[in-house]
């Protein structure tokens, strides 16, 4: 059975009869009158008395037009919930990095709160490379992550890069009297990082090993805020996104350090499928809202 045989149907019923169900749905009489054949042929039984004029929806007619009008409900549900203009709504599961938590996320979902009260909005936070992973697998709608340069996203997933932006070494202000000195000549403060799955640990560490520098952890905890205020604190050195520092409260207590031998930067990405359907809009405002709390964001 088609979807126009049933939206005649239905007219038909509301509207009372078939010339005023033509008249509303801006087709001929016959043509609404063969679509109630149709559907009648296709179901193998008659939905209108045409011993009355007008004629009415049988008995059986009426209790197949109840089921007929929660097949349109469902049919014009999944034509919104596909369509990127319609208003977005539903179920909407984000995820961002750890470090990207402290950068103004209140105001971000606050605002999405308020943009598109329709959504419920489900967030969580992990490593990018895990974020990754749970969009490719339709575990996430959509996360924003930090990549390094050329990454290659899975098969099938869409991306739009947002922002590029610097990780930075940083020590307690005034602990090093030449912060442009060669890596080594700071390592042995030992680190404050994040726990394993890092990316920024990960590259950190590669690069001691390509330097041939001892890599000491003095301390590892989740949270760039609270990793500066232990470097600021003096006990070790810190590596975290340029956007982190200048939003902490610990940003007048440590110096940037700029080793001549080690520089490191990522991108942000808003990675998804790439079809989000009535969530396109929404989808697009998380990125973009994320986006501000880097400064050096282009496209």
């Amino acid at each position: 059975m088609k979807t126009d045989d049933l939206r005649a149907f239905d007219a038909v019923v509301r509207h009372g009869s078939i010339s005023e169900a033509a008249r509303a749905m801006h087709v001929t009489q016959p043509a609404v009158t063969r679509r109630i054949q149709n559907l009648e042929e296709a179901l193998g039984a008659q939905l209108l008395d045409r011993s009355t004029k007008p004629p009415r929806p049988s008995v059986l007619g009426l209790r197949v037009h109840e089921q007929t009008k929660a097949a349109l409900r469902e049919i014009d549900a999944l034509a919104h919930l596909v369509a990127t203009d319609a208003a977005p709504s539903g179920q909407l599961r984000l995820g961002l990095t750890h470090s990207m938590g402290s950068l103004g996320l209140i105001e971000v979902l606050s605002g999405m709160k308020d943009t598109f009260p329709e959504v419920q909005m489900h967030i969580s936070t992990d490593w990018s490379a895990r974020l990754v992973d749970r969009v490719a697998h339709g575990k996430l709608d959509a996360a924003t992550v930090f990549l390094p340069a050329n990454t290659v996203l899975p098969e099938g997933m869409g991306g739009d890069r947002l922002a590029s932006t610097d990780v930075v070494v940083v020590a307690a202000k005034g602990r090093f009297d030449h912060p442009a000195a060669k890596l080594r000549n700071f390592v042995e403060a030992g680190w404050i990082l994040n726990p394993e799955g890092c990316g920024f640990r990960a590259a950190l560490q590669r690069t001691l090993v390509d330097l041939g520098l001892r890599f000491d952890l003095v301390l590892e905890t989740f949270g760039s805020e609270l990793q500066l205020g232990l470097v600021a604190a003096g006990l070790g050195l810190g590596f975290v996104s340029r956007p982190a520092l200048m939003a902490s409260r610990y940003v007048n207590k440590v110096d940037v350090l700029s080793p001549r031998d080690f520089k490191y930067a990522v991108d942000v990405w808003l990675v998804g499928p790439a079809f989000h359907g009535n969530l396109h809009q929404a989808v697009q405002h998380f990125g973009q809202a994320i986006a501000k709390s880097f400064p050096s964001s282009s496209k």
